[in-house]
């Protein structure tokens, strides 16, 4: 099975670079408003940020205060998490509340479990989706998100080419022994998108 030291990335959240130093990663805002904090104190920057569902590089419009931002962000990215700062106090889940419709007995035992009917469901739900029959399409997505990020990020260190051929033959050892010297923050996050809800694979560690 694949060993799951990596946490996998939050919905709606990117991770920043500078050249091969990850800077910051979270959700859309929060790495928004570091990346104009860091950009201020380091003009000459070569900052990338790369959407962590798709590998993807994506590019945030800094200027102004931090509510514009929040302001642009929501417009661009409708569904990401990129409401403005709250105030200290119980912390944000990222969770959508929704209509459900169940039957009275379904209500009485989602009441009598621990945590109540909310944290069950949320159990129940991740308990499917790591059963989903669909494991084929869920690795091909991993391996496309990694090998987006690994192509605009890795393209020119050494064993691209045979890592990329480890990443999709599903050789997590192989890919771990290819990249063991490249950039440590490069490598991590790399290994932390190939992570993911995998169903099982190879995996020397």
């Amino acid at each position: 099975m694949i060993n799951r030291e990596h946490t996998p990335p939050a919905p709606s959240s990117c991770t920043a670079f500078d050249n091969t130093r990850r800077i910051a990663s979270g959700p859309y805002l929060r790495v928004a408003i570091a990346l104009k904090a860091y950009d201020d104190a380091h003009p000459n920057a070569s900052v990338l940020v790369f959407d962590d569902a798709t590998g993807k590089q994506i590019d945030f419009d800094l200027r102004g205060s931090d509510m514009e931002i929040a302001a642009r962000l929501q417009r661009r990215f409708p569904a990401a998490e990129t409401d403005p700062p709250r105030a200290p106090g119980r912390p944000r889940l990222g969770v959508v509340a929704r209509e459900v419709t169940l039957l009275p007995r379904h209500w009485e035992w989602l009441a009598a479990q621990p945590g109540g009917a909310s944290a069950t469901l949320r159990k129940l739900v991740e308990e499917a989706r790591r059963s989903d029959p669909t494991s084929e399409g869920k690795l091909r997505s991993l391996q496309e998100r990694t090998y987006h990020f690994m192509s605009a990020m890795a393209g020119n260190l050494p064993n691209f080419e045979e890592a990329s051929r480890a990443l999709f033959a599903d050789d997590m050892a192989r890919l771990k022994k290819l990249i063991a010297r490249w950039p440590d923050d490069v490598r991590d996050h790399l290994l932390q998108l190939c992570a993911g809800d995998r169903p099982t694979a190879a995996d020397g560690t």
